[in-house]
C-alpha cells in the first residue's frame, strides 16, 4: 500500500459485494479479479464482461475555440471529429514523450470530453490548465462522473434487450446519449479488449444503479463483472499500450508504432520537432510483440531480452495469454532487432527461454 490513502470509486462497495479482491492501482482501490482472471478474460472472448472505469478521469472542454486549442495541444487532428465522434490521442512533453494517452469526444459543436488515465488525472489537468488560453474552460468532472467497459460478442444484443430492438448503438468510435431507468447515460462505441463493446458514462449517483441492472438483464448473455486482471491480458493480446508500462514521458508514439494517431501535417503541437527528427532518423527502439516458444515461466516487465547472447531491450508488458496459453509480450528493442520473425530469448531468473517477434496484434479472433 502507499502512503497515500487510496481513493474508491463509486462502484467499490458493489465490488466488495461481488467479492472482488481489491488492490491498489494508480492510487485508486480496484477490484483485480472477481472468479479468476482466466475465468473473465474468457468471459469477455466468448459472452460479456463490465469493468469500473469510473477511476479514469473525465474532463469538459469548451468555449468557441476549444477546437482549435485541442489541436495545438493533442497529436491528432481534432479538426476531423464530427459531433459524435471519437478519437484516439495523445498529450506529449516537448521532448515528444507521452505524458497520457487519451480519448477524446466531440459532444457538442464546441464541447468535448476528455478521457484520460486514472494516474494522471491532476497531472493532464495541470498541464492542461497551464497551457489554457483565454475563452476556452477546462473542467475535470471526474468526481461527479462514473463509467463502466461493457466488451464482448454479445453487446449488441444485450443493449437491445436494455434500449429495444429498433435503437441503434453507436458506431465505432462514435459516441450518443441515452437514458436508461431514467438515468441519462453517454454510450461510446470503444474499448481496449479486442472485442465489440461501448463505454458507458454516468453521473456517479447512478453508478450502482447502473451496475446492478445490466449484470441482472445481462445474466442470460452471460454477463460477469471483470477486474484489472482479465483487462490486462485482453489488451496485451491485442498489443494495447498501457500507459506507465509501455508509454511514458521517455518514450515517444513513434517508438511506439503508433504514429498513425500522429499528424504531423499540422503545426505546433508540444513535441511536434522531436517527432519530425525521429521519423527523419529512424527511431532508436521500437515497441515489439512476442510469443515465448513453448512452456516456461510468464514473462514480465523489466526481464532483459537478448539478441544472440547480447542484451538489445526490455520487456514492458508481459503475461501468459488464456487464448493463446503461452508467454506473450511487448517491449521495447534496438531497432536492428525489432524485425518481426526475429529469435530473441527472454532471460528469467538467469534462465534464458526463446521468443519470436510476432505481427501485432498477437490475438485474432476466428471468424
Amino acid at each position: 500500500m502507499s502512503e497515500l490513502a487510496e481513493k474508491k470509486t463509486p462502484l467499490y462497495q458493489e465490488h466488495v459485494r461481488l467479492g472482488a479482491r481489491m488492490v491498489p492501482f494508480g492510487g485508486w482501490l480496484m477490484p483485480v479479479q472477481y472468479s479468476s482472471i482466466v475465468d473473465e478474460h474468457h468471459t469477455v472472448r466468448n459472452a460479456i464482461g463490465m469493468f469500473d472505469i469510473s477511476h479514469m478521469g473525465q474532463f469538459i472542454v469548451s468555449g468557441n475555440d476549444a477546437r482549435d486549442w485541442l489541436n495545438r495541444i493533442l497529436t491528432n487532428n481534432v479538426a476531423n471529429l464530427d459531433v459524435g465522434q471519437g478519437q484516439y490521442t495523445f498529450l506529449l512533453n516537448d521532448n515528444g514523450g507521452v505524458i497520457d494517452d487519451l480519448i477524446l469526444y466531440r459532444i457538442g459543436q464546441s464541447e468535448f470530453l476528455l478521457v484520460v488515465n486514472a494516474s494522471k488525472i491532476e497531472e493532464d489537468f495541470a498541464w492542461l490548465e497551464k497551457h489554457r488560453q483565454d475563452g476556452t474552460m477546462l473542467k475535470n468532472r471526474s468526481a461527479d462522473f462514473g463509467g463502466v467497459a461493457i466488451q464482448g460478442p454479445r453487446v449488441v444484443d444485450l443493449f437491445h434487450d436494455l434500449l429495444g430492438q429498433s435503437v441503434e448503438l453507436p458506431a465505432r468510435n462514435h459516441i450518443i446519449d441515452f437514458v436508461i431507468l431514467e438515468m441519462p447515460v453517454s454510450i461510446a462505441r470503444t474499448g481496449y479488449t479486442g472485442e465489440d463493446g461501448v463505454e458507458v458514462f454516468f453521473r456517479a449517483s447512478d453508478a450502482a444503479k447502473f451496475w446492478t441492472f445490466v449484470l441482472e438483464r445481462g445474466a442470460r448473455f452471460g454477463a460477469k463483472p471483470c477486474g484489472l486482471g482479465a483487462r490486462d491480458t485482453l489488451r496485451l493480446e491485442m498489443c494495447y499500450p498501457l500507459n506507465g508500462s509501455d508509454l511514458s514521458a521517455e518514450r515517444n508514439p513513434i517508438e511506439a508504432g503508433l504514429g498513425f494517431f500522429v499528424d504531423l501535417e499540422k503545426p505546433n503541437f508540444p513535441g511536434r520537432e522531436k517527432l519530425l527528427q525521429t521519423k527523419a532518423n529512424g527511431a532508436r527502439q521500437r515497441l515489439i510483440a512476442f510469443k515465448m516458444n513453448g512452456k516456461g515461466p510468464p514473462p514480465r516487465p523489466h526481464y532483459s531480452l537478448l539478441n544472440n547472447g547480447a542484451r538489445v531491450g526490455e520487456i514492458s508488458s508481459g503475461t501468459l495469454s488464456p487464448s493463446l496459453n503461452i508467454g506473450i509480450g511487448m517491449g521495447y528493442v534496438l531497432t536492428a532487432s525489432a524485425r518481426i520473425g526475429t529469435r530473441l530469448e527472454v532471460e528469467i531468473r538467469g534462465q534464458k527461454f526463446p521468443a519470436t517477434i510476432e505481427k501485432k496484434p498477437l490475438y485474432k479472433k476466428q471468424s
